[in-house]
């Protein structure tokens, strides 16, 4: 019978930016993102474009957040980014025009194979296009797109695709009904 090895984990093929900014990021985000002492969105978002990621105006940030790589984050205009959300942004995650992403939500673009004796990293982005509601304590899995205007109820977990205006709950998160905008 086969077993996991973690101590031959190796990951040389993900290299996620240079040592020195990564490190330069870990710090600013402990000391201006990731704490409950500094709610001012303006500045998140000023530090966020130094780091390379492309944020759009009016873009909320509230407290305790954390973001893994700010150079693979794009946010769209006016979306809300709640209390203790994670972005875990090894790759790519696009956030539309919009979005609200609620407390403790959590976008997830990392797993590992569990095939593999050496538990392979695997990547895949997010997409949240215009108008998206990621609920409260739910959860974004890697590759998934949510479409225009697709809620993710209450501590839900998708794990494929959500189709435009539908509202989608459980886990795994499937569709339960239509999203009507009065």
């Amino acid at each position: 019978m086969n077993r996991v090895d973690l101590s031959s984990y190796r990951n040389p093929e993900y290299q996620p930016g240079n040592l020195l900014k990564r490190l330069t990021w870990y710090a600013v985000s402990a000391i201006v993102f990731q704490t409950q002492l500094f709610p001012f969105s303006a500045p998140k978002r000023f530090i966020l474009r130094l780091f390379g990621a492309k944020i759009g105006r009016g873009v909320v940030i509230k407290p305790a957040v954390q973001i893994k790589y700010p150079w693979f984050l794009e946010i769209g205009d006016y979306s809300w980014v709640g209390e203790r959300v994670w972005i875990d942004n090894l790759v790519k995650v696009v956030i539309g025009r919009n979005v609200c992403i609620s407390q403790q939500a959590m976008l997830l673009t990392g797993n590992h194979d569990y095939k593999s004796p050496v538990f392979k990293l695997i990547v895949s982005g997010i997409k949240l296009e215009d108008g998206v509601w990621i609920g409260a304590r739910s959860t974004v899995s890697p590759g998934v797109t949510a479409s225009s205007h697709a809620v993710l109820t209450l501590g839900s977990v998708a794990v494929k695709p959500m189709t435009a205006n539908g509202i989608y709950s459980g886990n795994p998160a499937e569709r339960v009904r239509e999203r009507k905008i009065s």
